[in-house]
């Protein structure tokens, strides 16, 4: 088998150009997946252009977390894109990492590659920023992109729901205001970002020791530990009884209304009257027990 056997080479100009926009939260995989596509069409024999901004090495190149990389044209705010495309002799496709913080007037740019001249545009980015308000040039992208794909890599928040939304922490406390880029990553730098669901990030709780859960938090996690306690009780065998203290206390609220209390004892049972039965020795009476008694001797 070729190395070339799963891929086959593309004709130039065999199809009409396609933008496309792909994005997600950080950490799920955007540069990664830039620099997979980069290589797959290389290996297939079409010319490409990677571009990049604000890249988390500092550089002009695109960078991966899980160690892959590439160099790349760092895009500044002045660059035109057409421009620096048909210098080339021959471009088939763009890869444009970190595309949401590139201008309004460039994103229309990219169009322009894909309409006027058949180029293929991938581009990669968030689409909101530490306010949860979206990039302009993301909202662009949205607009103009012939297909949007949000990343399938899963990003969960601390409590284990999927994240969504970037928060900016400074000095340990989420920030609210400031400017709009300000470069950082998900480590411990003094300003880094963390990934947090809605509930979490709208709220502030980044998850630290010092934390107040949340009502709906509590709630969930007492159901699921009061069911636990059951569910043990009976797989030990325990039926037809209280299987657990908090099995107890969970039935003692719902009948009193009051946390941590014991439901009132249950009234006693009503008095059956029992058959008659024949009453043995010890239980007849005193003339009836003197004639067993002369009987058995043989009087």
């Amino acid at each position: 088998m070729t190395e070339l056997s799963a891929l086959s080479a593309v004709p130039v100009g065999s199809r009409d150009g396609v933008l496309r926009f792909y994005f997600g939260p950080m950490d799920c995989g955007k540069s990664t997946l830039a620099l997979q596509m980069n290589y797959n069409h290389g290996r297939q024999g079409r010319r490409g252009l990677v571009l990049t901004k604000h890249d988390r090495s500092g550089g002009p190149q695109v960078t991966s977390r899980i160690g892959l990389g590439s160099e790349a044209v760092e895009v500044v705010d002045d660059l035109d894109l057409v421009a620096l495309v048909r210098a080339h002799e021959r471009i088939d496709y763009v890869i444009c990492d970190e595309a949401c913080f590139y201008t309004v007037a460039q994103i229309e740019q990219l169009a322009d590659l894909t309409d006027d001249f058949g180029i293929d545009v991938y581009a990669f980015g968030l689409a909101s920023d530490f306010r949860s308000q979206m990039f302009p040039a993301a909202q662009r992208l949205f607009e103009l992109a012939d297909e949007i794909s949000r990343l399938q890599v899963e990003v969960l928040c601390w409590c284990g729901r999927p994240g969504r939304l970037n928060a900016r922490v400074v000095g340990g406390d989420l920030v609210r205001t400031g400017e709009q880029v300000v470069i950082g990553d998900t480590g411990a730098d003094p300003i880094r970002y963390q990934v947090l669901c809605r509930r979490h990030y709208r709220s502030g709780d980044l998850g630290l020791s010092s934390w107040t859960p949340h009502p709906a938090d509590v709630m969930s996690r007492a159901t699921s530990d009061t069911a636990s306690e059951v569910a043990s009780g009976t797989s030990n065998g325990v039926t037809g009884e209280a299987t657990s203290d908090a099995a107890k206390k969970v039935r003692g609220e719902a009948a009193n209304g009051v946390a941590g209390e014991d439901p009132p004892a249950a009234p006693p049972a009503p008095h059956r009257r029992q058959t008659a039965q024949t009453p043995s020795s010890s239980q007849a009476s005193p003339p009836a027990a003197a004639a067993l008694t002369a009987l058995a001797a043989g009087v």
